[in-house]
């Protein structure tokens, strides 16, 4: 398991679990980043990451991105 961060930008990976406090565990999984689904980094700048999750695109920090497991 590796982070999300580390993930290759175009690479469709699959969440293995999310970390971080409750509030954070509970924004996240409401993005739509609960463990089975899947997710592909469309790229990552200015410590900034965009997602592509369930249909949609999402951008989170680093930071929360780290906290996502895949």
């Amino acid at each position: 398991m590796l982070p999300l961060s580390l993930a290759d930008p175009g690479e469709e990976v699959v969440v293995r679990r999310v970390g971080g406090s409750p509030e954070v565990k509970k924004h996240l999984e409401d993005l739509g980043f609960t463990a089975g689904s899947t997710a592909t980094v469309i790229t990552s700048l200015n410590g900034n990451v965009i997602v592509k999750v369930r249909e949609s695109r999402v951008a989170i920090s680093d930071e929360m991105a780290r906290k996502i497991m895949v």
